[in-house]
């Protein structure tokens, strides 16, 4: 059951939030053709987002982690994912980000409360507000957002990929 749940969540997300990926690419692309660099910067568990981007099996060319030492230019852009797009360490990053006048994409859950998704350049929803499965308490259970995150990312990282090859 969970794995059909699962499905139907990636399938959301991939049909759903094409666009967002689309203009997401766009954007992050923007900073590598133009020589500065991706940074990645996941809160909570969507921190395995910037480990995968980072240090995974096919890494995008011009990524780093974010770290508070880092200098950003105006050539660079940050992806930034969390689980909610209210999170609040996020929407405080997000901000200064902002205020400082560099572009960045953000992937999260939407919910009711208005966030990331207000002040992002590019915002990619990851569709999963409460767990996939009912437990025997009456709630939910099975909350897959880095899953969620790490799908969209891919995606992502795809987009922009066959973007730097048609500019090349």
């Amino acid at each position: 059951m969970f794995t059909t749940q699962l499905s139907g969540l990636l399938k959301r997300i991939g049909e759903k939030e094409e666009y967002s990926i689309e203009d997401a690419g766009r954007l992050l692309a923007q900073g590598l053709i133009s020589e500065g660099s991706i940074y990645m910067k996941g809160f909570g568990e969507m921190a395995a987002i910037e480990v995968e981007a980072v240090s995974g099996a096919e890494t995008l060319k011009g990524v780093k982690a974010w770290t508070p030492d880092a200098r950003l230019t105006e050539a660079d852009r940050v992806l930034l994912a969390s689980r909610f797009s209210d999170d609040t360490e996020a929407f405080s990053f997000a901000k200064t980000l902002s205020s400082e006048g560099i572009p960045f994409t953000a992937m999260a859950s939407k919910t009711e409360t208005a966030g990331l998704e207000e002040i992002a350049d590019a915002f990619i929803d990851l569709r999963l507000t409460k767990g996939l499965l009912p437990n025997d308490e009456g709630g939910r259970t099975g909350f897959p957002s880095s899953i969620a995150g790490l799908y969209a990312y891919f995606l992502l990282k795809m987009t922009i990929e066959e973007i730097i090859a048609e500019y090349e």
